[in-house]
């Protein structure tokens, strides 16, 4: 294990690993993170870089959830504008609420674990308070359909040549929405092409490190932290080795 991130680090301890054996490594899976691709360019020349599509998915998903946030503050400003107002004239303020319940501070609280979803896994719930927000929010619906155009072009496309085609054509819907998060996802897409079109070729992920790395987490807050590495890694050997 080797302590952070630091490429000139990383890539001291890996080329004590003879050359040859590091030759033989042909592929590699990664983020775009530049310290990452420089480590995989320098240790193992002969691999192909292949910048994991769940980076591009998350990416997608972040820009979604920037959207419906920023009317979520929206709403919360005109309650408390509504609050004020009822207050200038010794009234009291009652939220209005919507057929499902939900007031639109709610409904807009309440819509971000739907949204990471396909409409295929919504619960009956989340489906009636997912057509309240595409009607009420056209512009979330909006930016729903491209996260889910960009992880169905990975799911569904095993040609490099389509999956280019159609990244250009999602690109082009990026352009038309006027959504500056995404348009920097599609910046990103066009600078990263070729490592995000060797996805395409044998469809590898770096998901089992992901997860992993997850488990490692969960296993670390169970104690709050850890005092001993050593010991801490001894039981991680046992548990998962």
């Amino acid at each position: 294990m080797i302590l952070g991130t630091k490429a000139s680090s990383v890539i001291d301890v890996i080329e004590k690993i003879p050359l040859k054996k590091r030759n033989l490594v042909k592929e590699i899976t990664l983020d775009m993170a530049a310290n990452m691709g420089l480590i995989a360019k320098k240790c193992f020349p002969n691999s192909v870089r292949v910048i994991d599509r769940f980076h591009l998915q998350k990416l997608a998903s972040e820009a979604l959830q920037e959207i419906r946030i920023k009317y979520r503050w929206k709403a919360i400003d005109q309650e408390n504008e509504a609050i004020e107002e009822a207050k200038k004239f010794n009234k009291k303020y009652e939220s209005q609420t919507l057929v499902n319940g939900d007031t639109l501070k709610q409904l807009l609280a309440r819509s971000r674990h739907f949204l990471y979803k396909t409409k295929t896994k919504w619960s009956v719930s989340q489906t009636e308070r997912a057509n309240l927000l595409f009607e009420l929010y056209p512009d979330i619906l909006k930016a729903y359909n491209l996260t889910q155009e960009l992880r169905t072009i990975f799911e569904k496309k095993n040609d490099k040549i389509i999956g280019f085609a159609k990244l250009a054509k999602w690109h082009e819907k990026v352009n038309q929405s006027g959504f500056n998060s995404f348009n920097t996802i599609s910046r990103t897409i066009i600078n990263h092409y070729q490592a995000i079109l060797n996805y395409f070729d044998n469809r590898s992920t770096n998901a089992s490190a992901e997860s992993f790395n997850a488990k490692i987490k969960a296993f670390r807050a169970q104690f709050r932290g850890v005092r001993n590495v050593e010991f801490f890694l001894f039981r991680l050997t046992n548990i998962y080795a």
